[in-house]
């Protein structure tokens, strides 16, 4: 039997660092909402070597419960293998022998980056009284990071999800500073149906008698709220993976061994129970809700006279990519985005069966959009596709 996990699966101080590095801003940072964040720090990893005057510096932005682990093995300070190892190394679509690859783990998260299970200035752990941030506010941070490495201007911002969100908002905020751009299955703003479903999420966590406000993060182990966090974590992962999909996998059998008519459960309900279990030992409860917050938030439209102003803004080159099976983020979204970015020319499909989940799964595909996105696109046509590890997506999003 595994020993109860700890009140937060976040970072705690004393881990190994792995291969992470960290920069603390040398000032406090402004909030959209008013007031200041201070005593920020952002962990980020980095592949590659940079060229002399930054030109050839790439950032890859991570989705929810992703981090800057972006590629790399599992191994002391890192439990899972990188998210998108398949693209990042020499000879991969982010060949490293020629781009220097940048990760950060978000600010609000909890691999490192300043967020709720954080310490403030006063040593205290933020908790409940972790501030709103807005997405405008993540991107504020890496800004920062980006000065602090000496990168004036990206050669490409690339992201998927809450990644290609924050690409987005990078492009439309900060367009001198982005080369080019990559999106994939993530909208200009969040929709009611999305934003319903995030809202969910939050209530199930907030709902844990040991959410305690979001003080918890000192309490002892199996004392966190980890039946608030494995409920979100259920709730989301039916979004992320396509209906035929789970049809096709687990039909409306019965798990082996057990019958649901004596309190046993379904097979899917084996394989969200599996996935909420990872999650609370890798993850960060007042995170997810900080996260989901800011991705409930997004609006690139907004103060900026609506969507299509504001999308015009971003005239770099630009690829959009949306999932076919993508049910969170379908892919009309991308079409909008395509249509109103001024260097995008169509929206790309990725073809395939798992969902919003494709976007992490389809690393054959996905490396082909980001070879043309850096004018390195190989001869042939079309990648044959990558066979999936089907547990590969808790480490990405």
């Amino acid at each position: 039997m595994l020993p109860l996990p700890p009140a937060t699966g976040g970072r705690r101080e004393g881990d190994p660092p792995g291969r992470r590095s960290w920069v603390r801003l040398d000032r406090p940072l402004p909030l959209e909402s008013g007031g200041v964040l201070p005593g920020v720090e952002l962990a980020y990893e980095t592949w590659g070597r940079p060229a002399a005057d930054g030109s050839n510096a790439v950032l890859v932005l991570h989705a929810l419960t992703g981090d800057s682990h972006v590629a790399g093995p599992a191994g002391p300070g890192h439990p899972s293998a990188g998210w998108w190892d398949a693209l990042v190394g020499p000879g991969r679509a982010l060949d490293t022998e020629r781009w220097f690859v940048v990760a950060p783990n978000v600010l609000g998260g909890c691999q490192g980056s300043t967020g709720p299970s954080s310490r403030r200035p006063d040593g205290a752990r933020w908790g409940g009284d972790f501030p709103y941030l807005t997405v405008r506010d993540q991107v504020a941070a890496e800004a920062a990071l980006a000065d602090a490495l000496g990168i004036g201007r990206w050669a490409a911002v690339i992201g998927g999800s809450m990644g290609g969100i924050r690409a987005l908002e990078w492009a439309v905020g900060l367009p001198e500073r982005t080369g080019s751009l990559l999106v994939l299955a993530a909208p200009a703003a969040a929709s009611a149906e999305q934003i319903a479903w995030g809202a969910l999420q939050i209530s199930a966590i907030r709902s844990d008698p040991a959410w305690r406000g979001g003080d918890y993060h000192d309490a002892a182990p199996g004392e966190g709220p980890h039946g608030g966090l494995g409920l979100a974590r259920r709730i989301a992962h039916v979004t992320y993976r396509s209906e035929p999909e789970l049809g096709s996998r687990f039909g409306g059998e019965a798990q082996p061994g057990e019958h649901p008519r004596q309190g046993g459960r379904y097979r899917v309900e084996s394989y969200l129970d599996h996935h909420a279990a990872k999650l609370v030992r890798r993850f960060d409860a007042g995170s997810y809700v900080a996260l989901t917050e800011a991705m409930n938030g997004h609006d690139v439209g907004r103060g900026r006279g609506g969507t299509a102003q504001a999308l015009g803004r971003a005239r770099m080159p630009a690829l959009v990519a949306g999932i076919d099976s993508d049910r969170l983020y379908p892919p009309a979204q991308q079409a909008e985005l395509a249509t109103l970015l001024p260097g995008a020319d169509r929206v790309r499909i990725v073809e395939s069966p798992y969902g919003h989940d494709g976007f992490l799964i389809e690393t054959g595909q996905v490396g082909f959009l980001v070879r043309e996105l850096l004018r390195d696109r190989p001869n042939q046509d079309r990648p044959d596709r990558d066979q999936p590890d089907r547990d590969q997506p808790d480490r990405g999003r």
